[in-house]
């Protein structure tokens, strides 16, 4: 009796030993994972900074590569708007931007709907085609869809759609990856609720509306911030469809202000925060149903 207490005296410290060194380890991994963070976050945190701050300086202060304005140069972002003709640039990126999002919703919400929830003839071969367009960089379709604005493939009505706002919108209001993410969301609800609202005598169109969309806001919410930021950001494709400033986007605006502006640099960098800043205030606004959206994708019920 008195060997097996002594024996568990024994055990007993090598015990706490045993758990110190394995908290030790963790504080360690724990550690060293928020200085990966700190770091990566300052990374991504310095260009904003330099931008924001040199948005603010004069031109001297830009030429002489300082951190921090003497004293802050609002005016600079006035000056930018009215030399730029931001307004123009802006009005049409916001419309553009309606249009697409309102096509694109429509487009994603009826096909993530329809191969989520109903069972047709060659759904899966259709989606693993629709899939596999996702591989496929972005600028290898620009020929193609350049050639079908033009009316070279089909017949358009009224002609060529350069410099128009159909060639700006239609060919960005589908996507793969949005009739993805929605596709995954409307397979894993209850199917109990689609025979209730059966019993209820409700078609599929009924069900989606009344049923699916209201619990649906959070990958909505997302298809819509990637929309956004997409058509917003859009630069390529709006410079290779206009050739006039009619329908040209607010970062087309934004390179043609860059060749025309030359060394200001404190004029370019206000420019450009200004195009940043309804992409930010969108995010703000969304960034809770941005990211249940996407912790939800690939779930299924």
């Amino acid at each position: 009796m008195a060997s097996l207490t002594t024996g568990l005296e024994e055990s007993q410290p090598e015990g706490k030993s045993v758990r110190m060194l394995t908290r030790r380890s963790r504080t360690g991994n724990q550690s060293l994972v928020y200085v990966i963070l700190i770091i990566g976050a300052v990374l991504a945190l310095v260009p904003f900074f330099w931008m924001i701050s040199t948005s603010l300086m004069t031109l001297g202060e830009t030429i002489n590569r300082k951190w921090l304005p003497a004293a802050p140069q609002v005016a600079n972002y006035i000056q930018a708007w009215n030399e730029a003709k931001f307004a123009r640039y802006f009005w049409n990126s916001v419309i553009i931007t309606a249009v697409t999002l309102v096509g694109l919703l429509t487009t994603s919400i009826l096909a993530g709907y329809a191969f989520g929830r109903i069972n047709f003839k060659g759904r899966n071969a259709i989606f693993a085609i629709l899939l596999s367009t996702m591989m496929i960089p972005e600028t290898i379709t620009w020929l193609p869809n350049l050639m079908l604005v033009r009316g070279t493939i089909i017949p358009l009505p009224g002609g060529s759609w350069l410099n128009s706002l159909q060639a700006l919108a239609v060919p960005f209001m589908a996507n793969a990856f949005s009739i993805f993410l929605l596709k995954q969301f409307f397979a894993q609800i209850p199917h109990e609720l689609w025979d209730a609202a059966q019993i209820d005598g409700a078609n599929h169109f009924r069900f989606l509306t009344q049923i699916c969309l209201p619990i649906s806001k959070a990958p909505i919410m997302t298809v819509l911030l990637f929309g956004f930021i997409g058509s917003w950001n859009a630069f390529a494709w709006p410079l290779l469809v206009t050739t006039r400033e009619t329908w040209r986007p607010l970062m087309v605006g934004l390179w043609t202000f860059v060749s025309e502006a030359g060394p200001e640099t404190h004029l370019l960098m206000a420019g450009a925060v200004i195009t940043l800043i309804p992409i930010l205030v969108i995010y703000f606004l969304t960034q809770k149903q941005f990211t249940q959206g996407i912790a939800t994708t690939g779930l299924k019920g």
